[in-house]
């Protein structure tokens, strides 16, 4: 379907120049259609055991995470975009393949619901993966807690935006992590390897809280530098006024 026009350039097919837009202006336009002016969306979803972490906010990590997701698949389908959804745990899991029909959004809410944060991870290699499927420039939205190593990370990152694709990183934690609320000794155990670790909150939280807060002051730093948006949340937020702020925030800067 015929959507606008743009400037003719070496390589492209001279059937689709206009030439009643050339008689007009004696320069040459091609008519652009409805498949160049789309984006195609695959929202990347983490299914690590940490992202079923709540501490006393009423959605999980994973659930606030799943729900900015159904909201940004709406908004894409809505514009008629096409949008997948890709899952994964050391390895990509599921694969729904990106349509801009309205059903796609009830394929991608089913999807999710049926879903459980439970494995471990490996962010990298399913990016890698994920690369591996892409046939043309598409935007990646990654909804992670990022709790992995971060260097193999951000190089899979990087290989995508090398590759021409939009990298948006919703990076979700709970309040707890962020603020890490607690008093006296508590025990923390790993979600993923059921390691545990016992602590005097009042001792640790200092050191913890320079810890997060450069971790996460970091992620920003580096996806800065290759333009990838970088999007730190956590779950006292609502995830609705997360995402208008987001948006509008990418708006004012594009």
């Amino acid at each position: 379907e015929f959507s606008e026009h743009r400037k003719y350039t070496a390589g492209d097919d001279p059937k689709d120049i206009d030439w009643l837009v050339y008689a007009k202006t004696d320069k040459y336009y091609v008519k652009k259609f409805e498949a160049e002016t789309n984006i195609t969306g695959y929202l990347a979803m983490d299914l690590s055991g940490s992202m079923g972490y709540r501490y006393a906010q009423s959605l999980s990590k994973f659930e606030y995470a799943t729900s900015l997701a159904a909201a940004l698949c709406y908004l894409m389908v809505h514009q008629n975009d096409p949008v997948g959804l890709v899952t994964f745990g050391e390895k990509i899991v599921d694969s729904l393949a990106p349509k801009s029909k309205r059903q796609q959004i009830g394929n991608v809410l089913s999807l999710l619901a049926r879903l459980q944060p439970r494995s471990k991870t490996d962010i990298a290699h399913s990016l890698q993966q994920l690369a591996a499927l892409l046939s043309h420039s598409s935007l990646i939205m990654l909804f992670s807690d990022l709790l992995a190593d971060p260097e193999p990370v951000l190089a899979a990152l990087r290989r995508l935006r090398h590759g021409g694709h939009d990298v948006i990183v919703f990076h979700v934690l709970d309040q707890a992590e962020t603020e890490f609320p607690f008093d006296g000794l508590v025990e923390l155990e790993d979600p993923e390897t059921g390691d545990r670790l016992q602590v005097d909150a009042d001792g640790y939280r200092a050191d913890y809280l320079e810890e997060i807060n450069a971790f996460r002051e970091m992620y920003q730093r580096e996806c800065r530098k290759s333009r990838i948006d970088y999007v730190p949340l956590d779950t006292s937020m609502p995830f609705d006024r997360a995402l208008m702020e987001y948006l509008v925030n990418r708006r004012n800067l594009g």
